[in-house]
């Protein structure tokens, strides 16, 4: 909005619609301003160490606000350049220092707000850690129960702040890592409970003490990454040192190889030579495995040797073409080139072949848990030597997963599933061991119900992450194949291929800056609808309202639309815009569906006006998604079904700023005591059985556990039973 503010081109004739959009966003702007530092003041009361600092920056933002709001207060004015009221026209130098002012403030208080999260997460890690060491020494179970209470809900708290921060992290690398500690929080929660319990049960046992000093170990481990993730830093000052994969490193070997193309003399022969020794070197994690195929080391080493020639014969083309740039020079340094991406191409595709096929062969050789399934029978059975021959067999099966592992690294493809397999290989390597000190404890003490839960409990965790690999191994295969973006999907938007039966005729493309400028003044318009629908649902009472839930929706997609328009936000190409107009479209169906529930119950006169606009939305929504669904070809027609679409997204949008007070006011109308509603509106008994929204907390907490924590929480009492 404050974009909008700043380049919005001088021109003689200024009509009354433009002056109208103008003020509508210098208020819209001041408008929300205020809502932020509503916010930003809420916190600076509860949290006094900040207050002074949060307070100022509050202020500052709010000045800056109104002073927007003033300057483009403009739309009653027919000749402001006269007028002796200062406005945008006559001083636009007083909304860029605004403009600026408000900015600078504004991003104070977000810093000021990530400080007080980051001490929120601290503090709540702490809890954590101290009431572990009450957990430690305890040496009653009726303790124990008291504790750990306390423990799990400590726990949920700090389950919950780290999904949020975790849900705001930007860089992929660093979610990846938050997701792998949280994730081992999460399961050795339960870990710590009946090793614990064993221990308690069993207070001589080694092998029982043991178990649960490695569960304890590594909560402490995962909570200790999860605060440098959000402090940004490392122990004793020391740099994190990023594991160096295959992949990565033939990218960036290819990268400079392709850069001699531009510039000849950018890095020396010295320094490709020796980013293809660290290549090579990593391959020998290949050839040295005991798991790679006879076939598959073969075309490694073959590969390697011409790589090293190819890089040779590209040198010696190189160092001539620095002497003369003779045109026959130029095409050998060009075959050069083109030969020694070729060989890397290749030697990517064989270490991927040999990591996935053996992934592949050993996650469906232990798909049947045979070896978990004897340990569980031969220490309830007591037999000592069975579980010691078992427990052989398993630490080789360890062995084995922990090396795939290594070399699926190699081959990942991004830095999220590197951190993937790190924690995947960290997992099989602490739960092996442990599976073990739970086999023999239930062994010495065959007829301890709960040393054989304990069991049960570490190898399920074992065959989870048997069955998580399985996913990862999909993902890889899936990044190699360019079947794979990004990891996450956005808003509503589909995935390609997915929903849309003409997807293959769509060229996806993106608008040039001439398309952007035509399109910009329907796109500011559609902005300027979403901020009325917000106002509009923000005054309903219920905002768990299916119409409520809807209409922000179907405001939220606009806005992204309306993004699109200045070549920002997550809509990258118009092939992205169309599917978002589908489930825009989508959306107000369903939004005129729940109308019609609605209209059932209202014994008004509104009734036929509520109906004849429901009619009217699933109208428009039909005309948008033919006119999305419309195949096009070349550049002019793509442009013209973009300028279409957000066309009648804004109708759409303009149509539901009316349908929102008029439901919102039959709604106040039963509130009174007119009984235009029925007692029992369907509509929103259909809300509460379709479930919570994904995007809830208690969703997101389900994704981690987190409410499966809270159920055991409650059932603690079951304990002193056993």
């Amino acid at each position: 909005m404050i974009t909008t503010l700043i380049n919005h081109k001088d021109k003689p004739k200024r009509s009354d619609k433009t002056l109208q959009a103008i003020q509508r966003v210098g208020q819209a702007v001041n408008l929300a301003v205020g809502r932020f530092v509503t916010v930003g003041e809420a916190i600076a009361n509860e949290n006094h160490e900040l207050k002074e600092e949060m307070s100022v920056a509050c202020i500052e933002a709010r000045r800056a606000g109104e002073t927007i709001a003033q300057l483009t207060d403009v739309a009653n004015l027919d000749h402001p350049e006269s007028d002796s009221h200062i406005t945008i026209f006559t001083d636009k130098t007083g909304v860029v220092k605004a403009a600026r002012l408000l900015l600078s403030s504004v991003t104070k208080v977000l810093v000021l707000a990530d400080r007080i999260v980051i001490k929120q997460i601290i503090t709540s890690r702490n809890k954590v850690l101290a009431t572990m060491e009450q957990l430690e020494k305890v040496s009653s179970f009726q303790e124990f129960v008291q504790i750990f209470s306390q423990f799990g809900n400590e726990m949920v708290e700090f389950a919950h702040l780290t999904g949020d921060r975790q849900n705001d992290l930007k860089d992929e690398k660093k979610k990846a890592r938050m997701a792998a500690s949280r994730a081992v929080l999460e399961k050795c929660t339960m870990m710590l409970l009946t090793a614990s319990k064993t221990c308690l049960r069993h207070p001589d046992c080694e092998s029982a003490r043991i178990n649960k000093d490695g569960v304890f170990h590594r909560m402490r481990l995962a909570l200790e990454q999860v605060i440098e993730i959000v402090t940004d830093s490392r122990p004793n000052g020391e740099n994190e040192m990023a594991p160096i994969s295959i992949y990565s490193g033939i990218k960036e070997f290819k990268n400079k190889v392709e850069g001699l193309r531009e510039n000849l003399y950018f890095l020396s022969k010295e320094n490709l030579s020796t980013m293809l020794e660290v290549i090579l070197e990593h391959t020998e994690d290949f050839t040295d495995s005991a798991y790679t195929s006879h076939e598959h080391r073969e075309h490694i080493l073959e590969l390697s040797k011409q790589a090293k020639m190819e890089l040779e014969q590209l040198v010696s083309v190189w160092m001539q073409a620095q002497n003369q740039k003779t045109k026959d020079l130029m095409e050998d340094l060009e075959v050069a080139i083109l030969k020694t991406c070729q060989c890397m191409n290749e030697l990517k595709r064989e270490v991927h072949s040999a990591a996935t096929s053996l992934a592949a062969d050993l996650l469906k050789y232990h798909t049947d848990h045979m070896v978990l399934k004897a340990l569980k029978i031969t220490g309830v059975e007591g037999n000592l030597e069975a579980v010691a021959e078992y427990t052989c067999k398993l630490s080789e099966q360890k062995e084995q997963l922990v090396e795939m592992c290594r070399l699926l690294r190699h081959v990942s493809g991004t830095e999220p599933l590197e951190i993937t397999c790190i924690h995947a290989e960290d997992t099989f390597q602490v739960t092996g061991p442990q599976i073990i000190s739970a086999a023999e404890t239930l062994a010495l003490h065959p007829s301890s119900k709960i040393a054989k839960e304990n069991l049960e409990v570490f190898c399920e965790a074992w065959e989870s992450q048997l069955s998580d690999m399985s996913m990862l191994l999909r993902e890889i295969n899936d990044v190699f194949e360019g079947r794979r973006g990004e990891k996450r999907v956005y808003l509503s938007l589909p995935r390609p291929g997915k929903h849309n039966a003409n997807l293959k005729a769509l060229k996806p493309v993106k608008l040039d800056t001439e398309e952007q400028a035509k399109i910009a003044k329907l796109g500011l318009e559609l902005h300027l609808l979403t901020s009325d629908v917000d106002s509009e649902t923000e005054k309903w009472e219920d905002q768990e309202n299916e119409i409520v839930q809807h209409g922000q929706g179907m405001s939220s997609m606009a806005y992204s639309m309306y993004l699109f328009t200045r070549g920002e936000g997550l809509l990258k190409t118009t092939q992205d815009l169309f599917h978002q107009a589908e489930i825009f479209a989508t959306e107000g169906t369903k939004l005129a569906s729940a109308l019609h529930a609605f209209s059932d119950q209202v014994h008004d006169d509104d009734k036929p006006v509520l109906l004849l606009e429901a009619e009217k939305l699933i109208s428009m929504c039909k005309q948008l998604q033919i006119t999305a669904k419309a195949s096009v070809q070349g550049k002019s027609a793509t442009f013209t079904k973009v300028d279409a679409c957000i066309l009648k997204t804004r109708n759409v949008m303009t149509l539901l700023c009316q349908l929102l007070p008029l439901c919102c006011k039959l709604l106040r109308k039963n509130k009174a005591g007119n009984g235009c509603l029925k007692p029992a509106p369907p509509w929103r008994e259909d809300r509460i059985r379709t479930g919570t929204n994904a995007h809830s907390p208690e969703r997101r907490a389900e994704t981690f556990g987190i409410k499966s924590l809270e159920n055991h929480v409650t059932n603690m009492t079951f304990l002193e039973s056993k």
